[in-house]
């Protein structure tokens, strides 16, 4: 009964912004870490964003800081990741996962993830 249920992908142009969203059921968000991955073709999933428990904090690779910004909202059960100057390379399948950890950008420390919601960017 647990789930992650993401939104908000699709085709965007280089230099514009997307939302996406990732709304969690079955248990409380409060005391979870968030994160965001990203997987392309014929590489690795890679950590994007990771937004700490009520007592984390924020953790951002290198090659979006700057640009994607994230938030969550406890009382709604929803994670946000705010892409701004989004680049070619930012192509990619994006997941949302939680994990009962205080803040982690490490796979292993996710025990629930959401399907994945396509993002494209056009040059």
């Amino acid at each position: 009964q647990i789930q992650l249920v993401e939104s908000g992908g699709g085709l965007v142009q280089s230099g514009g912004s997307l939302r996406l969203s990732c709304t969690v059921s079955g248990f409380t968000l409060d005391y979870h870490a968030l994160g965001w991955f990203r997987q392309v073709p014929g590489t690795e999933r890679e950590a994007v964003l990771a937004i700490g428990s009520v007592y984390g904090r924020t953790f951002f690779a290198d090659s979006v800081k700057g640009r994607f910004t994230a938030s969550r909202d406890n009382a709604k059960n929803t994670v946000y990741l705010q892409m701004n100057s989004i680049r070619p390379e930012d192509t990619a399948v994006y997941y949302c996962a939680a994990g009962n950890v205080v803040v982690s950008m490490q796979e292993w420390a996710y025990d629930y993830w959401g399907q994945g919601t396509q993002v494209t960017v056009s040059s």
